[in-house]
C-alpha cells in the first residue's frame, strides 16, 4: 500500500530531477551511503533556502528512500503546496503548538520511514549553522533511531530571504551526509550541542569542496567567517527578531 501511495511523491522526484537538468545544476554528493537503506532514521538537514526539502531528499535518494519532511504549516494552508505536501505525506508542523508534529514524526519513525527536520527552525540568513531547537535528537532517542547530519550548500543563491530569486543555469550544489549517531536523550542540551558541532565540521567541508570560482571573496551568499559579505550569526539574529516583531505586529493588527 505504501509503494501505490507514493507514486504520486516518486513521480515528483522524477520531475526535480528533470528540473536539476534543465537548469544544468552540477550536483555534487558524498556520504550518501551513509543513509540506511532499511529502518527509521532522522535527517537532520541544514536550512538556508526555501528549497532545502529538495535538495536535502536526494541525500537519501541513493539508497532509496522518501524523505516526510517536518514542514511548517503555511505550505500545508496554501491552496498550491498544499495538495502537494499532503500527498507526499510531509509532516505538518504549527510553530505555536509542535506536541502533534512530534508525534506524528515519532509515528512514522518507529514505522520504519525517514524523516526529514530543520533543525534551526527557520533559515540562516549567516548561512552558518545558526542556534539548534532540541527537538532533533529528542526525537531520534525516544524513537530509538540514528540521527543523520545532512548539509546542502549553493541553494541560498536559488532562493532565500532578503534576495532576489535566481535560477541561473550551471551552478553547483554541494551536498554531503554525515556519520550517523544514535543520542540517548538523557542530555538534550548537550547533545543538540554535538549536533551543532556535527553539522558546522559538515558545512565546513561543503563550502571547501564546492567550486572557488562559485565563491568568490566578498560574495553574498558567502558566511562572514569564510570571507563574505552575509551578515554574522549575531546580525543575523538582530535580524530575526526584527522579523518577529513586525509578523506579531500584523498579527496583532489583523486580530484588531
Amino acid at each position: 500500500m505504501s509503494g501505490l501511495r507514493d507514486v504520486g511523491y516518486r513521480g515528483i522526484v522524477v520531475l526535480a530531477k528533470t528540473g536539476f537538468r534543465a537548469l544544468d545544476q552540477q550536483i555534487s554528493m558524498a556520504g550518501t551511503e551513509r543513509v540506511p537503506r532499511t529502518g527509521g532514521v532522522l535527517l537532520a538537514v541544514n536550512h538556508i533556502s526555501y528549497v532545502d526539502f529538495v535538495y536535502g531528499g536526494l541525500a537519501a535518494n541513493p539508497s532509496g528512500r522518501l524523505v516526510r519532511f517536518m514542514a511548517k504549516r503555511e505550505l500545508f494552508d496554501h491552496r498550491v503546496s498544499g495538495p502537494l505536501m499532503r500527498s507526499m505525506r510531509h509532516i505538518r508542523v504549527d510553530r505555536a503548538d509542535g506536541v502533534e508534529s512530534f508525534q506524528v514524526a515519532l509515528d512514522y519513525l518507529r514505522a520504519g520511514e525517514a524523516v526529514g527536520i530543520f533543525p534551526e527552525a527557520t533559515i540562516s540568513r549567516s548561512f552558518e549553522i545558526k542556534a539548534l531547537k532540541s527537538g532533533a535528537v529528542r526525537l531520534a532517542a525516544e524513537a530509538g533511531v540514528p540521527l543523520v547530519p545532512v548539509v546542502v550548500w549553493g541553494t541560498q543563491r536559488m532562493l532565500t530571504k532578503d534576495h532576489p530569486r535566481d535560477l541561473t543555469r550551471g551552478r553547483a550544489i554541494t551536498i554531503r551526509v554525515g556519520e550517523p549517531w544514535r543520542p540517548s536523550g538523557a542530555e538534550p542540551v548537550a547533545e543538540t550541542a554535538s549536533l551543532h558541532a556535527r553539522m558546522s565540521a559538515l558545512l565546513g567541508e561543503a563550502i571547501a569542496a564546492h567550486p572557488a570560482a562559485e565563491q568568490p571573496p566578498g560574495s553574498w551568499w558567502l558566511p562572514a567567517s569564510a570571507g563574505g559579505s552575509a551578515p554574522t550569526l549575531e546580525e543575523a539574529e538582530r535580524l530575526d527578531a526584527e522579523e518577529r516583531r513586525a509578523r506579531a505586529a500584523r498579527r496583532a493588527a489583523k486580530r484588531r
